[in-house]
């Protein structure tokens, strides 16, 4: 089985400024990602989607390839990654055939080996389109989560069946945080589809601290502690 890891890292990051470069651990945020594919055994090719040249640059100086650079309108903070997705499946897909496409986020640099191979095991055992990971939600619309109605009262996101509320957080349905930890599919599921989500999903539960998610300068900040308790306790 031929599998791909696919990393998408686009210039124009605003919570934080060229976040996909930045250091964190003393190598650039994006080499995380890089790295743990390259260790991943499953993973056959590691390849970088971004349209920024300097970001090129660095992949490959860590061993990535960058085949192809995305273009400038699927690059933009309101763009849709999965069409990031579908652009690269569609441009390696030119130049050979592979079976498995495996994304792995540069802003998830705490995942381990074992959740990217965990991910794919997943994948091929299961009958799912794709697979995702998750994490165990802090919060439940079951139990503690409050929207506001037309008149401006707070309520539960959700009730049991027949209106049922729940007063133990014990008997609440669990409900989980996905995370950008990894995603698996096939590209022909990629091709015909319109979003992760539009398929049979299978997830795989990360633990919280590997499962960070960096989009603000707190996140960075929590991931730097987090990389450097880890880094302590390993050695």
């Amino acid at each position: 089985m031929k599998i791909n890891a696919f990393i998408f890292a686009r210039g124009g990051s605003k919570g934080v400024p060229r976040k996909n470069i930045r250091q964190l651990g003393g190598i650039p945020l994006l080499a995380h990602s890089i790295k743990q594919a390259q260790a991943s055994p499953s993973i056959a090719r590691v390849i970088v989607s971004t349209d920024d040249k300097e970001i090129a640059a660095v992949a490959m100086e860590y061993g990535a390839e960058v085949p192809f650079m995305r273009p400038a309108q699927l690059a933009g903070d309101r763009s849709s990654e999965f069409e990031a997705w579908k652009h690269a499946v569609e441009e390696i897909q030119g130049l050979e055939q592979f079976d498995l496409f495996v994304s792995l986020p540069a802003t998830s640099p705490l995942r381990s080996v074992d959740d990217i191979e965990n991910c794919i095991k997943e994948y091929i055992v299961s009958d799912a389109d794709v697979v995702v990971t998750v994490k165990e939600a802090s919060r439940n619309p079951y139990f503690n989560m409050l929207k506001v109605d037309r008149e401006g009262y707070s309520q539960l996101v959700n009730t049991g069946n027949d209106g049922e509320r729940y007063t133990r957080r014990q008997d609440v349905p669990e409900v989980y945080d996905m995370t950008t930890v990894a995603y698996v599919a096939t590209p022909d599921f990629i091709l015909s589809s319109e979003g992760v989500l539009d398929g049979r999903v299978r997830s795989v539960i990360i633990p919280d601290e590997r499962a960070i998610d960096i989009d603000t300068p707190l996140d960075f900040e929590i991931a730097e502690f987090l990389y450097s308790r880890i880094n302590h306790e390993n050695n």
